[in-house]
């Protein structure tokens, strides 16, 4: 599996890693639990079993551009809870988004959320919350409104954990 994705500022990618660290503390499920140097805040664009990385290389050019974290955004997966930021839609992430979808092509069923028109742009924050957990989890994280920008990109290939650098 490849996930194209974006990459916050310093601030952002600091207010996100606060809250990561939070979740740990309470030894709740955390996106900051796996210590891989590649393991990092980021909005992914989309996720296809193949793409050729160096077809991003042009999304570069349209980088930076201004992200916004605004309040929690909550994900269901049958009985579990994934919490995350909402990333504020502007128009700029919103091209960002549509090049490269148009470039990654159809998605497979699985992971349709990120084909054009379907996709909800976050960062995530812990995956497989219960109901009890996530109330938790609630309590502890600070989410605070943050504004920022989008100052890299990459290409994430899980099955060889490999990073190619956009920007």
């Amino acid at each position: 599996m490849f996930s194209v994705e974006l990459l916050p500022d310093a601030e952002i990618d600091h207010v996100v890693r606060d809250d990561w660290d939070r979740l740990l503390g309470g030894d709740l499920p955390s996106s900051g639990r796996n210590p891989a140097p590649s393991n990092r805040p980021h909005v992914t664009l989309a996720v296809r079993e193949h793409l050729e990385p160096t077809a991003f290389a042009g999304i570069a050019e349209m980088l930076p551009i201004p992200l916004e974290l605004g309040g929690v955004l909550l994900l269901g997966h049958r009985d579990r809870y994934v919490l995350t930021r909402q990333v504020v839609m502007t128009s700029a992430l919103m091209e960002v988004h549509h090049v490269v979808a148009e470039l990654a092509g159809r998605p497979e069923p699985r992971y349709s959320t990120t084909g054009i028109d379907h996709w909800t742009p976050h960062i995530t924050l812990a995956r497989g919350l219960t109901a009890v957990r996530l109330a938790t989890a609630m309590r502890l994280i600070k989410a605070p409104h943050v504004s920022g920008q989008a100052t890299g990109a990459r290409v994430w290939d899980s099955e060889a954990r490999r990073v190619t650098t956009i920007r």
